[in-house]
């Protein structure tokens, strides 16, 4: 079993550069992915573990930068979307943008045709990014994966399927959270400090490797399967728990 990650208190005094995925992580699965809901108290709560980092706090995540916006508005984090496909380096700094290619759009086209009768699929076009999301019909998500790949074939090279906990995506092979991170720790705030990842899915190991490789700290959610993550939380309120611990220091600080 993998243990508790360190405590706010037991980090105190180090430079932290904290990076998070969101669904899974920092919010529950829902069957669409728009039906999450952010309330105040996460929203303050995030703000507040920003400002404890000095800003060196970021988004890392498959969704675009524009619905991470919707989500979380006001609050504006640095952001790294579709895997690191779009970038926001400051919280109110320009987003490099990644639109969805003619032969990524014809296979999603096909694939919603041929679902077109499933209920309970869910097709996320985002960009650059395609996702298939089953949570709400796993029994059809064989189907799909099939279906999938051999839709992959009409696809030129440069794209993977990645198969997550209720759905797979269309994701170009440069699209890593590693290389998002790792362009983070390259800019300020970020830079020189120790680097925290928490994540939960298939889509987040590239970043624990990477977050590793700098003797930093990896945090899977739900760590059930075989992950190269190195802690572990149990849950999403766990996570919140977590992080409430920067802004407590905060406020003890004040």
């Amino acid at each position: 079993m993998r243990v508790t990650p360190p405590s706010a208190r037991d980090l105190e005094g180090r430079d932290i550069a904290l990076f998070l995925d969101i669904d899974g992580t920092l919010l529950e699965h829902r069957p669409h992915p728009e039906d999450v809901y952010v309330d105040d108290r996460l929203r303050g709560m995030l703000g507040m573990v920003a400002r404890t980092l000095g800003g060196a706090a970021a988004f890392v995540t498959g969704r675009n930068v524009a619905m991470v916006d919707r989500l979380f508005a006001p609050l504006h984090l640095p952001t790294a979307g579709l895997y690191g496909l779009e970038h926001r380096l400051t919280p109110d700094g320009p987003v490099e943008r990644a639109d969805e290619p003619s032969d990524l759009a014809a296979v999603a086209d096909r694939l919603q045709h041929q679902f077109r009768s499933t209920e309970g699929i869910y097709f996320e076009r985002k960009g650059a990014v395609l996702a298939v999301h089953t949570r709400a019909a796993p029994a059809a998500f064989p189907e799909v994966k099939a279906a999938a790949e051999e839709a992959l074939g009409h696809l030129p090279e440069g794209y993977r399927i990645v198969a997550g906990h209720a759905g797979l995506e269309f994701v170009p092979v440069e699209a890593l959270k590693s290389a998002a991170i790792k362009r983070f720790m390259e800019t300020r705030p970020f830079a020189g400090r120790l680097p925290v990842f928490i994540g939960d899915d298939v889509s987040d190991e590239a970043g624990f490797e990477y977050v590793n490789a700098r003797d930093g700290i990896s945090i899977r959610v739900r760590s059930q399967a075989a992950t190269e993550a190195r802690f572990a939380l149990p849950d999403v309120a766990s996570v919140h728990e977590w992080l409430a611990g920067f802004s407590a220091e905060a406020e003890t600080a004040g």
